[in-house]
């Protein structure tokens, strides 16, 4: 009998139908203690003065570190194959000022 290691690292992943919809975000705040990464993905509607968090993932740096390196990955294939995504580097965005109305994170 063969003893086939893939079977090991392999990982079953289920997803929920609510999760599988997803959820539709403009707008990403990332902030940062010494031991986690917070992102907030938030949803910006025209005139609508008041934005909310739609989600937020806790994260380890260490996989916060994964994450960079796998969107980088996936942003290269998606420009492999469909050109390069505009945008424009030379003019810092503009957001709108943001309160949140908490405390300063600390670790």
């Amino acid at each position: 009998m063969e003893n086939n290691n893939n079977d090991k690292n392999q990982i079953n992943i289920e997803i929920p139908e609510e999760i599988a919809e997803g959820t539709y975000s403009n707008l990403a705040i990332i902030s940062h203690s010494s031991s986690e990464f917070v992102l907030d993905f938030i949803r910006l509607v025209p005139n609508v003065p008041k934005a909310k968090v739609k989600s937020r993932i806790i994260m380890t740096p260490q996989h916060a570190k994964r994450l960079l390196k796998a969107l980088q990955d996936n942003v290269n294939k998606f420009e492999n194959k469909n050109g390069n995504i505009g945008s424009d580097d030379s003019e810092p965005p503009s957001f709108p000022p943001m309160n949140f109305n908490t405390p300063p994170a600390m670790a």
